[in-house]
């Protein structure tokens, strides 16, 4: 190991003792405050380089400032942009979960922007590789040459009127997105900066989006990543980005302009010209887990900063508890770690800008000791933190542990992934035996999973695809997996996915089951946007992107990933953009507030009722029959119990949904008279149409094609 000196080339650099707070690196105008944490560290040295590609440090400060266990210096004069990183003395005993080794260099873990990405060398493991005693040996070889080095920003950044949109949730229509992946392959986006926070923010995407009519964007990690090295050396990536070693740095792949701040302004840019065009941006947050993985796995920051100060470690403290599936948990038990990720939210709502978070594998936050509880330490601190609580916090409501699923056990206002309404709305379209009463609680927001905890229909997030999963078009067009492309021989990705191919596996040119495919997307949109609940439509869906069957294409850094703008499905898309604008037009699908049962005041109505195709009500046993595909839905448009900001009463329309999941056409009684005089059709998924079509009377019967739905209207003013 080569000689450590706080000198070169003759360049001392004065110091002073500096702040314990802010951790990380703060420039205030006059020179950069360095603070880390570190409980059992000896001591720790800060490196300054001169350039992103140096292989040896420019200046190396000893620092001897230590209170409330950060470490801590100050030095005048230097400036945003300068390169940074740090070396952590201690001992490297494995054993008892200490693996500090000066001979890694060290990201810090508040740093705003990190220079570029790393570059796999044998050098950044703190063992030896190969070495008989794996993880027990210890590595002398520097790993400077291919660690990217942290950069100290200007935070400052003209936000002119920048607002929140504070769009409510009953109001909010999600749209999961990946910032590369949503752009590269767009015409109309300059080449140059597609696939970057710019080309996110770009006019064109705005205008798209704005059309489209959804109100928030949910972006897929933008927290700097780790590629993992398995995936480089066979020509893969870690594209979905769920990998996380910054906590505080932008994704600097998705940096058009430059990587030594730039990063951090130009995702401002992209947030203030969503913000200006009333779209919210949230966060897809990695706060389980670090790039750092298991005792093999890399010394890149926390690792060799103090390792037992950051990660679950087993009994035998060389090990971790992996309730994450890639190696290791991050202990939100300990202070130090629930400070840095409340420090991380906040710093990403005031400084950024952003509108909320959905917390991946959110169950491993909520574990204390093995036991998953709801009212841990991380909630607790989320639930009065002035700053966090008032953003969208949605969860992930599982992870990889044993009682890791918890689907509607979060806290109140807390919204949730709804894996269960995912669940029954892809068996009920795909005519698996379900019980009707199952999908009715789904239609109607999940009662049985949060009313009970004092929440609000908003709490269930609704969705029928994801990022991890089948796209809509595969969900209706393969019965299996098609992973080949990810070299695992097809071993990866879920199995059991509740698609059905309508006939054929993967791609045809048979018209009829080209229409049935087309139906059956029309279908389960429709549903998705008529359910109460917080709807979340996945990038590309609107316009029937496939991944060729691949069901888990987090590693397809390619046209396999990315929105095929130029095969664009325009007929699906306009029928996407009629749907979201019918359901924005309609409180009565956006309801603040369950539905009651209850009759209505002077009317004798009910705000839902439920009817068999005869036109009678539903009763208690039609509900347990698991073979039964077909319902009408009453929504009565004067029994929605809210008012508006103002303190006016909510009014709407009057509809009754039909749904028919039979695969034969199936003839429907209308109610009788009380619930409408008189029904006009204004969406049919058999058809694709969405507008006015011919009236009928209460009473009367109508034709409704196999597997599709019939929306009919019946206007307030007949009420």
């Amino acid at each position: 190991m080569k000689n450590k000196v706080d000198t070169l080339d003759g360049v001392v650099l004065k110091t002073y003792p500096g702040d314990a707070y802010p951790l990380g690196a703060t420039w205030d105008g006059e020179g950069v405050n360095f603070a880390l944490y570190s409980e059992r560290a000896k001591f720790i040295e800060l490196c300054l380089f001169d350039h992103a590609d140096d292989v040896r440090e420019a200046h190396i400060i000893k620092m001897t400032e230590h209170s409330h266990m950060v470490w801590h210096v100050y030095i005048p004069d230097l400036k945003p942009g300068q390169l940074y990183a740090y070396r952590a003395h201690g001992a490297y005993d494995p054993a008892s979960g200490d693996r500090f080794n000066a001979h890694k260099l060290l990201l810090d873990p508040y740093a705003k922007a990190i220079a570029g990405k790393i570059e796999w060398n044998d050098s950044l493991f703190g063992y030896e590789l190969g070495h008989p005693d794996g993880d027990l040996s210890m590595s002398e070889t520097d790993s400077v040459r291919h660690l990217p080095k942290c950069v100290v920003i200007d935070p400052s950044f003209d936000w002119g009127n920048d607002r929140p949109p504070k769009t409510n949730y009953h109001k909010t229509v999600i749209y999961e997105t990946h910032v590369r992946g949503f752009t590269m392959q767009h015409p109309d986006i300059p080449e140059s900066i597609r696939g970057s926070f710019a080309a996110l923010g770009h006019p064109v995407t705005i205008a798209y989006l704005t059309s489209l009519g959804i109100t928030a964007i949910e972006l897929m990690p933008v927290h700097h990543f780790i590629a993992d090295r398995h995936l480089l050396e066979k020509g893969l990536t870690n594209y979905w980005g769920y990998n996380t070693i910054g906590f505080f740095a932008p994704e600097v792949r998705y940096a058009s302009r430059g990587v030594l701040g730039e990063q951090v302004i130009e995702f401002k840019e992209m947030v203030k010209a969503l913000h200006e065009a009333n779209i919210e941006v949230i966060l897809d947050v990695v706060y389980n887990h670090t790039a750092e993985g298991n005792e093999l796995g890399p010394t890149l920051s926390f690792k060799g900063i103090d390792n037992a100060s950051y990660y679950r470690l087993s009994e035998d403290k060389r090990f971790y508890f992996d309730y994450t599936g890639t190696g290791n948990t991050l202990n939100a038990n300990l202070p130090n770690v629930l400070r840095l990720m409340m420090d991380s939210l906040r710093y990403w709502i005031l400084e950024m800008h952003v509108d909320g978070f959905r917390f991946d594998l959110a169950s491993t936050l909520a574990r204390e000791l093995h036991e998953v509880n709801k009212l841990s330490a991380f909630f607790d601190i989320i639930h009065q933190d002035p700053v966090i609580s008032q953003v969208k916090l949605i969860a992930e409501p599982w992870d990889v542990g044993e009682g890791g699923y918890q689907v509607g056990k979060f806290p109140p206002g807390w919204a949730e992934w709804n894996g269960k309404y995912r669940d029954c709305i892809r068996d009920y379209w795909r005519g698996a035996d379900s019980m009707l009463g199952e999908f009715a609680q789904r239609f109607a927001g999940s009662p049985d999973l949060y009313e009970g905890d004092y929440r609000s229909p908003t709490a269930s997030v609704n969705f029928i695809t994801a990022h991890d999963g089948f796209t809509l078009h595969d969900l209706v067009s393969y019965n299996e997996k098609h992973n080949e492309a990810n070299l695992e021989g097809n071993a990866d990705g879920e199995s059991h996915n509740r698609s059905w191919n309508c006939g054929h596996e993967g791609p045809t040119t048979d018209e009829a089951i080209v229409a049935l495919r087309m139906q059956q997307k029309r279908n389960m949109l429709t549903t998705l946007f008529l359910s109460q609940g917080v709807p979340m439509l996945v990038a590309g869906d609107e316009m029937g992107r496939t991944q060729q069957g691949n069901n888990n294409a987090y590693c397809q850094d390619n046209e396999v990933s990315w929105l095929q703008w130029q095969d664009a499905d325009s007929e699906l898309l306009n029928f996407t953009q009629q749907l979201i604008a019918l359901r924005k037009n309609h409180p009565v699908f956006c309801r603040r507030r369950w539905f009651q049962g209850q009759p209505i005041k002077g009317m004798g109505l009910l705000d839902i009722a439920w009817f068999l195709p005869e036109g009678e009500e539903m009763n208690e046993t039609h509900w347990s029959n698991d073979f039964a595909k077909s319902l009408g839905v009453f929504l009565n448009g004067h029994g929605i119990h809210t008012r508006g900001r103002k303190g006016q009463p909510v009014l709407d329309d009057s509809f009754y949904v039909i749904f028919n999941a039979h695969h034969e056409d199936l003839e429907f009684v209308l109610p009788s008279k009380k619930y409408g005089a008189q029904w006009t059709p204004v969406l049919n998924t058999a058809t694709g149409e969405i507008g006015e079509g011919q009236a009928h009377k209460a009473g009367s019967t109508i034709k409704v094609a196999g597997r599709s739905i019939l929306l009919l209207l019946h206007p307030k003013h007949h009420a």
